[in-house]
């Protein structure tokens, strides 16, 4: 039967086909038109997803706190505006970031992206509810954009803070207890957050727009949230760890010439993303992983003389700069049990250890150091 019609399509195309075309060319010319065709129709379905989860989000804010979705119906900007003055006025970043990007000897290029510096001020802002309502607005679905798909996320995020805020305070009254009635809310809206993230990360353009750091911002309150963190990991840990693992590979993977500033400032939100306990021991025991096959490969490359990759060597060491400032965090924090700090990876890591450091040290001297270091977090008395 799949043969016969295919015939019979075959023999319809030859016999329609317009004059001075070929068969082949106006095969080609139906296949674009049922194409687009397609394409139009998965555009709008797209948008009605997004608009139904725009509507979810309405709706769960409005079952935690009517009275704050009340106070906050007046505000319709959209997200077409925030976007047209970030493409009008780009340069409230630094100007360093034209530059071939090589120097990573301090926080600049992280702060240049203004996410340390805007995450730092955000926990000291008492007036938090005129800080993040302004600045991101909600989202006009009748345009679609990179910026757009990112803001949609942040604006319900950073209401969701906000209510949290205003509720310690003792200002609103809230029931967080709709989190757990509506685990598709708030999944997908985390969700996209990340993947949005994970997308401007991987194709970095600076100055860095200010959506893209507002999302960093809200993703770290997020889970640094005594109250909501619990809330959004129990639903979302997994699409977290997938998170973290992209963002390693971002970092690995990277070989343009000017890649240091924007890796730098994706090793600084792998350090933030640490700041949760929960986080924290898992991405410890994936960094462990990384940085241990590369080191057995270089020490095979090095045994046999053969090449390794420059690039990936390079990279690594913010892997370890990480590794290491998560180590020495969680032995900071003395009430935190640390038992299971890494847990087999760990095992892993410091089994012949030595050895591997004994053969590289005299070819790979900053290698060999960093290894050792993070050997003797591992092996310190608070993290046993």
């Amino acid at each position: 039967y799949l043969k016969i019609s295919k015939l019979a399509l075959a023999f319809a195309i030859i016999h329609s086909k317009p004059p001075g075309k070929s068969s082949k060319e106006y095969t080609e010319y139906l296949a674009r038109t049922v194409s687009e065709q397609d394409f139009g129709w998965k555009w709008k379905v797209e948008v009605l997803e997004a608009e139904v989860l725009r509507l979810r989000q309405e709706l769960l804010l409005n079952r935690i706190s009517p009275r704050f979705c009340l106070e906050n119906r007046i505000q319709d900007t959209s997200a077409e505006t925030l976007l047209r003055q970030e493409s009008i006025n780009p340069t409230s970043y630094s100007s360093q970031l034209e530059d071939s990007g090589c120097d990573v000897c301090n926080d600049s290029a992280f702060d240049s992206l203004g996410i340390a510096s805007d995450f730092h001020q955000s926990e000291h802002n008492v007036n938090t509810s005129e800080h993040w309502l302004e600045r991101v607005p909600p989202l006009n679905l009748c345009h679609t954009s990179r910026g757009q798909s990112l803001t949609a996320p942040v604006h319900f995020l950073q209401r969701l803070l906000e209510i949290r805020k205003l509720s310690e305070g003792g200002i609103l009254q809230a029931d967080f207890s709709e989190l757990e009635n509506d685990s598709f809310t708030i999944c997908n809206s985390v969700s996209q957050l990340l993947d949005g993230l994970t997308v401007f990360y991987n194709s970095p353009k600076f100055p860095a727009p200010s959506f893209l750091t507002e999302g960093v911002c809200v993703l770290i309150s997020l889970i640094t949230d005594t109250k909501l963190s619990n809330h959004v990991l129990k639903k979302c840990f997994k699409k977290m760890e997938e998170f973290k693992k992209n963002l390693i590979q971002i970092i690995l993977r990277n070989r343009s010439v000017n890649r240091f500033q924007a890796l730098h400032s994706v090793s600084q939100t792998l350090g933030l993303l640490g700041r949760n306990n929960i986080l924290r021991n898992s991405l410890i025991s994936l960094l462990l992983s990384e940085v241990r096959q590369f080191a057995e490969q270089l020490l095979q490359a090095h045994q046999v003389q053969s090449v390794y990759d420059i690039s990936q060597y390079e990279n690594m060491f913010l892997l370890c700069m990480i590794l290491e400032q998560l180590l020495q965090n969680k032995t900071e924090e003395s009430n935190i049990s640390s038992s299971d700090c890494g847990g087999e990876e760990k095992i892993k890591f410091l089994t012949n250890l030595d050895q591997v450091i004994l053969h590289l040290s005299d070819e790979f001297p900053l290698f060999s150091l960093y290894l050792w270091r993070v050997s003797v977090l591992l092996n310190s008395g608070q993290m046993q």
